[in-house]
């Protein structure tokens, strides 16, 4: 919407601050909590009832290159390493800027977390699919959520507003085409979308879009890939949907990579959304486990392998996958699948033969394929398919066994805005629109093709620090 100088000035202004975020997940609050430590005044939107949004309900994993937990495991690892293992995954797709500035800072982000927020982290360091060494750290209780209350606290601490069912629905920009605020509507209510009032919202030096993905929305994602349609389930929360990425396309923002959307391959269809099934798919299965095809009862696949080529091979079976792993596996894996047997998503099994006829896999196959995979754990080279045989990995020999079926769900959408390393929105000519900035899963370019695990934290939380303050100091420089 564009205004005349006259008109925004006549208007009643419902608030104004130096620097406005949309969005309350990672990327949204350390914008937040940034920005007010630069000196601005900062006020975050957010469209639901509670902060969090899909980082609320993530596993609380980031990936961190050259850290000091790393060397005292003696884990030796780089900067550059990090930087090489998201390109590889990317299929070079990312873009090189973003991603050397995401690996240079990512210890720094780390650091934050635990020294100014006081987020408390497990011991261990885990290896994900596509790295090439152990660097993700997991908030303790294995959950985003962890962070986001220590993000809370402070944002609390610093008395930054936070105001809820604020839905964003568009610019406010001058004659000249310079942003100068938002409208949106106050008292959103998800249920009845029609229900609030619309007011407007002024930002005196920038603008933070922190709205995250578009995996639940499934209209977008279908427009960029056909085979995203509503049959294919998302470990997203209902919300995570595109309009606002639509408006800042609109009004002239660089669309990147949108039809570049990750699948989780650690997803179960006997569970709705992201559940928790993939506390053992991921964090045993993927790691000391086996993933076979039902009906041949053979592996066919590197099970830990970059999300994306994980993906992908699942989808080339054509049916759901079963997941194994035994007893030893799960201790060696040192997690917890208590919640998954209680759901039922896991079952547990006293004999292959019995797990076997539960999947309808043939045995002598399935015993076979076992057989292989065991020399291999000896040996310590994967005969197959190159998988990672890791430190310690024991047998899959002793009951019980534990399986899980295992189909790919929407999860990560890798495209989105065009964004800088100074987090500044691009326009379609490649120059940053003044005033607007962007961070997290609403942005893209830093994934390229797919998203290595546990490097969404990451992103969120540096290019969202990056975000916040230099809406504060840039935006307060380029404002007109």
């Amino acid at each position: 919407m564009s205004l005349s100088t006259d008109q925004i000035q006549n208007q009643v202004v419902a608030e104004h601050f130096d620097v406005i975020v949309i969005g309350s997940g990672f990327a949204g609050l350390a914008a937040a909590i940034e920005a007010m430590r630069a000196g601005a005044s900062v006020c975050v939107l957010e469209k639901m009832k509670a902060a969090g949004g899909n980082s609320i309900i993530s596993d609380g994993g980031i990936a961190v290159p050259a850290s000091r937990e790393q060397a005292e495991q003696h884990i030796e690892d780089s900067k550059e390493l990090f930087y090489e293992d998201m390109m590889r995954a990317g299929l070079f797709f990312n873009r090189p800027a973003l991603v050397r500035t995401l690996a240079d800072n990512a210890n720094d982000a780390f650091e934050w977390t635990k020294s100014y927020l006081g987020v408390p982290y497990l011991d261990k360091i885990e290896i994900f699919g596509g790295h090439s060494v152990a660097r993700c750290f997991t908030a303790k209780g294995i959950t985003g959520g962890t962070i986001i209350k220590q993000m809370l606290e402070k944002v609390k601490e610093l008395k930054i507003p936070i105001r809820y069912q604020h839905k964003f629905l568009e610019f406010l920009r001058e004659e000249n085409g310079n942003i100068v605020g938002m409208r949106i509507l106050r008292g959103y209510d998800y249920l009845h979308p029609e229900a609030g009032e619309k007011v407007r919202l002024y930002a005196n030096r920038g603008i933070v879009l922190a709205t995250g993905g578009f995996g639940a929305d499934v209209a977008f994602r279908q427009a960029q890939d056909p085979r995203l349609d509503e049959n294919l389930d998302t470990t997203n929360k209902p919300f995570a949907t595109a309009e606002a990425l639509q408006e800042v396309l609109r009004i002239g923002a660089q669309p990147v990579d949108l039809s570049k959307v990750q699948l989780g391959p650690w997803a179960s269809p006997n569970e709705r959304g992201y559940g928790v099934g993939p506390y053992f798919s991921e964090y045993v299965v993927f790691q000391y486990g086996i993933v076979v095809d039902p009906d041949t009862g053979k592996r066919f696949c590197n099970e830990l392998a970059d999300r994306k080529t994980l993906s992908d091979a699942l989808l080339s079976i054509g049916h759901p996958c079963v997941g194994i792993a035994d007893q030893a596996c799960v201790e060696r894996s040192g997690w917890s699948i208590e919640k998954c047997l209680k759901k039922g998503v896991v079952k547990s099994f006293d004999s292959i033969e019995s797990l076997a006829e539960e999947y309808s896999i043939p045995i002598d196959s399935l015993k076979h394929t076992i057989e292989l995979f065991n020399q291999d754990i000896q040996t310590g080279k994967d005969s197959l398919f190159d998988k990672p045989i890791l430190e310690d990995a024991p047998k899959i020999q002793n009951p019980p066994f534990f399986a899980m079926r295992l189909w790919p769900k929407v999860h990560f959408t890798m495209g989105g805005v065009g964004i800088n390393e100074r987090a500044e929105v691009l326009d379609r000519d490649g120059r940053p629109i003044p005033h607007l900035f962007a961070a997290g899963e609403v942005t893209g370019g830093v994934h390229g093709a797919s998203r290595l695990g546990s490097c969404s934290i990451t992103d969120c939380l540096v290019f969202g620090k990056i975000a916040g303050k230099n809406a504060a100091v840039i935006g307060s420089c380029t404002k007109s």
